[in-house]
């Protein structure tokens, strides 16, 4: 028979597993999204001076910022420092919408520099922009909706030094997306 430390033990496998499947497919389909960049960038209509927005700039420092401070309210509730672990979570949503604010920003920054992704004087370099950016974003929304979760059920005294499996799971999604953000800033900086 399992004992009630085997079977969280388990549980807490199974969920690291399958968001370990979800991040996973989620790699898979930002590299084919990135490998048909690549290869629509030989096109004559390819914008070959394009600068990235400043805005995108700080919205990387921003998302950045998101996994520090994962990192300290995760540490903070291992060492059962519940508000300590409650500020840092504050603080990650305060930086996910910052990050939110400067990825629209940036958006504007493109429709006043008549850079627009479809239409008479849209280009195929601002179209993979905006599908790359909006399906990170798409992503991060979940990411939000997880956030606003763990919150609460640290509100409501629900997370411990013993059991804080929802903050490990938020902070390796969080970790993800940062890194999957980082890549995809890094990849439309260098690779025009």
């Amino acid at each position: 028979m399992m004992t009630l430390e085997e079977h969280k033990s388990r549980e807490a496998r199974s969920k690291k597993l399958i968001l370990i499947f979800a991040m996973i497919s989620m790699v898979m389909m930002f590299a084919g999204l990135t490998s048909a960049y690549v290869v629509s960038k030989s096109r004559r209509d390819w914008l070959k001076d394009f600068e990235l927005p400043s805005a995108f700039f700080y919205s990387t420092a921003a998302i950045i910022l998101c996994s520090v401070f994962f990192i300290l309210a995760k540490n903070a509730i291992k060492n059962d420092n519940k508000s300590r672990t409650t500020l840092f979570l504050v603080l990650t949503l305060v930086a996910s919408i910052v990050f939110v604010v400067f990825q629209f920003s940036g958006f504007e920054s493109l429709f006043q520099n008549h850079l627009y992704p479809t239409g008479n004087s849209g280009s195929v370099t601002i179209s993979f922009l905006y599908i790359l950016v909006l399906a990170h974003l798409a992503h991060l929304s979940g990411g939000l909706i997880a956030l606003l979760i763990i919150l609460y059920k640290q509100l409501k005294g629900k997370y411990n030094a013993q059991n804080y499996l929802g903050i490990e799971l938020g902070a390796m999604y969080w970790h993800f997306l940062d890194l999957l953000w980082v890549y995809l800033f890094l990849f439309l900086y260098f690779f025009k």
